[in-house]
């Protein structure tokens, strides 16, 4: 994929912008905004594969506060790809900001996987979770329930707070609701393997993709296999996991405002999350002076 950020953009002109406090205050972090992204793309190992120009706009407008409610982030890719560990990592780094600051509510996360439908009796009745593996197929949309997490998401925009189910991974297939209260905060993120699918969607302001290489996902796939005991059933669940990703996953791609490398450093992804912060920092932590 091509790096979407060019130079055109940064120089776009402005005509469309009137001189009011908002608009200047949101054309000052835009232009910063700019910057820090045409660098990074254009870096060596640079954290991202595609950033779209609206994307950028967008981070602006909720920075600025022209946006006013809260955000919402969906981050998709395949699995192994590396987006739960980029997921965390932008909401550890978030976090500290706010405990730094004595900043409430910042950043929520549903996690997608918890959407899960409960299998734990197809599970008893296989046997196990590797008997059960064999024959249900947990890579396609349709396994988990996308419309209540779509609900969920909405609702905490809306500034509801809701109740999560949360889904055992270990190998039970038991998903309990309402189990995790989760509070409305400045920004909802969720990460998984149908975010970006059709049914949910919609739900997200901000679209992300973790791109990742053949070789370096599936050595991730057979190291979480061998931690979730599939035993002999590792073989089959990858070869339906990568069959299934190319009709259900792939195309999400095409969804997304921004595209990150699932292989850069971690330390680069908090690097830069921390660059977006400062301007945070700058226009609503400081004495900050409006810019001319």
């Amino acid at each position: 994929m091509q790096n979407t950020i060019t130079q055109e953009f940064i120089t776009k002109p402005e005509q469309r912008l009137q001189k009011t406090p908002d608009k200047i205050l949101l054309r000052y972090i835009e232009q910063r905004l700019n910057k820090i992204f045409f660098d990074e793309v254009n870096s060596q190992d640079s954290i991202f594969k595609k950033v779209s120009n609206n994307a950028i706009y967008k981070i602006a407008l909720f920075i600025s506060g022209n946006i006013k409610r809260a955000c919402s982030i969906g981050i998709a890719g395949e699995t192994a790809s590396g987006k739960s560990t980029i997921a965390y990592d932008i909401i550890n780094t978030i976090q500290a900001f706010a405990d730094e600051y004595c900043f409430e509510n910042v950043i929520t996360r549903i996690n997608t996987d918890d959407y899960y439908y409960d299998r734990s009796e197809m599970v008893k009745k296989a046997g196990s979770f590797a008997e059960f593996a064999k024959h249900y197929d947990l890579d396609v949309p349709e396994a988990l329930e996308l419309e209540l997490m779509k609900k969920h998401i909405k609702q905490l925009l809306f500034g509801d707070t809701v109740y999560l189910p949360k889904y055992d991974m270990s190998g039970t297939a038991i998903r309990k609701d309402n189990v995790t209260k989760a509070v409305p905060s400045k920004i909802i993120i969720s990460e998984g393997l149908f975010t970006l699918t059709e049914k949910v969607v919609d739900a997200f302001d901000f679209k992300i993709y973790v791109d990742v290489s053949h070789n370096v996902q599936k050595e991730r796939f057979y190291k979480r296999a061998q931690e979730r005991d599939l035993g002999d059933s590792a073989d089959e669940v990858y070869k339906n996991a990568s069959s299934k990703a190319k009709i259900y996953i792939h195309p999400t791609a095409m969804k997304a405002d921004i595209v990150l490398s699932g292989e850069a450093d971690r330390a680069a992804y908090k690097k830069f999350i921390n660059k977006l912060l400062a301007i945070v920092e700058d226009v609503h932590c400081k004495n900050f002076a409006m810019p001319h």
